[in-house]
């Protein structure tokens, strides 16, 4: 754990002024701060209260029910009430831990160290254990609080004190012995401020390239719905297919079901638990797919090692299986390449081996993420929600069933869309980083005195820095993409 890197340093103060003076700190990590401020701890400027235990009424009690938080309230981007319970508080309890406009809520337990503010969304609410209750003393700034526990969040501190190798607990003893600086309270003030400003700027650019991100996906699957449903001819003659999720398609495309398509499908059998091994074959669970893509995921593998002969023989996988999974997330597919070939497939994985016909193992893999097949596979069309499939489900798809040689042309166009999609999202994704990146920094930069914002107003108030040519460039090329 250290001070501002460096490079953030150096990113900041090209903006902004440093303060005249400076002094040690006292904290080793937190190294100069300016002359005028005090270096102390938490429980010198705020009061530190933890919540209530769970606890059930006792039978003669006579008090009544309240609603309260637990640390799974306190979200990054505020206090989350969509889900708030309720117990039993004596009076007392109710007198120490009701809330208060702008109390600093900070979590207890879970992800220790979170915080943010209460602004009444409730009109009386109550704590649990797991979060701690932060109120000023003598004048202190809340929000100004709120600002420098995110930054200690972001920080190593918290984790550092609160051990998170075993079960993490931020207690209210481990909160009032945290290091804190303390400016003079009107300057308080000016950083919070300034923080709010400057924050709600970058928080809106992060927005509009998370939206952008979820537009980029919204596209990407309306490509690969339209190419294998529609086809790449946009004036070729179309059908009524006689499938109210299929619609139209090209008229010398025939309706088949995969059934026809599939020399077998089957799927593992049960008690392979007890052929686990450090090494050996693949073993492909549903943690290996996902519906973003139709290649293997391979961020978390478990090898077996069958004896020869055993049953799960018939579940090996070999080049080119579809494999689509039929519990969890309905219909997530990848193709077999050459780093899953040979590994076996768990209850939960259909296994899909095409027969001549499919010229293109990827064509059928896009058409099983698209929306008619996942219309089918979830069961919308009678009606309901599936939450298995069974493998009558699969060989009872009805699919869309273009000619050879378009199937693979059809691939191919996916593949190449996608590659174009997977470098936009990128780009915006590390925008995002970025972005992110730099609020942190702006935020530890205020709270620890390396920047001086003592003269901030709204009117003069510094954009955030972005990497704007970068930013326009991901806006256009999405634009084109999705046009």
């Amino acid at each position: 754990m250290t001070a501002m890197s460096e490079t953030k340093k150096a990113a900041l103060s090209g903006k902004y002024a440093a303060y005249p003076e400076y002094k040690d700190s006292g904290v080793e990590w937190l190294g100069e701060i300016p002359e005028h401020w005090q270096s102390t701890k938490i429980k010198y400027g705020y009061d530190v209260t933890l919540g209530k235990m769970l606890q059930k009424a006792p039978k003669s009690g006579t008090d009544t029910y309240r609603k309260y938080l637990k640390a799974q309230n306190i979200q990054p981007n505020g206090i989350d009430i969509s889900k708030v319970d309720s117990m039993w508080f004596s009076n007392e309890e109710l007198k120490k831990l009701r809330l208060q406009c702008n109390d600093v809520l900070v979590s207890e337990g879970g992800d220790v160290g979170r915080s943010a503010i209460w602004k009444d969304q409730l009109s009386e609410c109550y704590i649990q254990n797991a979060i701690n209750r932060i109120r000023p003393k003598k004048g202190n700034s809340p929000f100004y609080f709120y600002y420098w526990m995110c930054s200690l969040k972001a920080s190593d501190y918290i984790n550092i004190i609160c051990n998170k190798a075993t079960i993490a607990h931020y207690t209210a003893e481990k909160v009032e012995v945290t290091p804190l600086l303390l400016p003079p309270i009107k300057e308080q003030t000016q950083i919070a401020a300034f923080l709010d400003y400057e924050t709600a700027k970058i928080d809106t650019l992060i927005e509009k390239q998370q939206k952008l991100i979820e537009l980029l996906k919204e596209k990407r699957k309306a490509v690969i719905s339209h190419a294998v449903t529609k086809g790449l001819t946009p004036d070729a003659p179309m059908k009524d297919s006689g499938i109210e999720w299929l619609g139209e398609v090209p008229e010398h495309w025939d309706i088949k079901k995969s059934k026809h398509v599939f020399e077998f499908v089957t799927s593992g059998s049960r008690g392979w638990a007890e052929y686990y091994s450090d090494s050996g074959n693949l073993f492909f669970r549903i943690a290996n797919l996902t519906r973003d893509t139709i290649e293997p995921k391979l961020n978390s593998i478990q090898c077996v090692c069958p004896p020869r002969g055993s049953e799960g023989e018939r579940s090996k996988i070999k080049l080119d299986d579809l494999l689509i999974s039929i519990t969890a997330d309905l219909g997530s597919v990848c193709v077999a390449n050459s780093v899953i070939a040979d590994g076996y497939v768990s209850q939960h994985v259909a296994l899909c081996r095409p027969n001549s016909l499919i010229a293109s193992s990827r064509w059928f893999a896009f058409f099983i993420l698209s929306d008619a097949a996942k219309e089918q596979l979830l069961g919308s069309g009678y009606g309901g929600t599936k939450i298995q499939l069974s493998l009558e489900d699969i060989r009872e798809l009805v699919i869309a069933f273009p000619p050879q040689k378009e199937q693979c042309e059809i691939a191919q166009f996916i593949d190449k869309s996608l590659n174009t999609f997977e470098q936009l999202i990128s780009k915006a994704e590390i925008q995002v980083d970025l972005l992110k990146e730099r609020r942190t920094a702006l935020i530890s930069a205020a709270v620890t005195g390396k920047i001086d914002v003592r003269h901030f107003t709204l009117k003069e108030g510094i954009a955030p820095t972005t990497n704007s040519d970068t930013n326009e460039a991901v806006q256009e090329a999405a634009q084109e993409a999705m046009a």
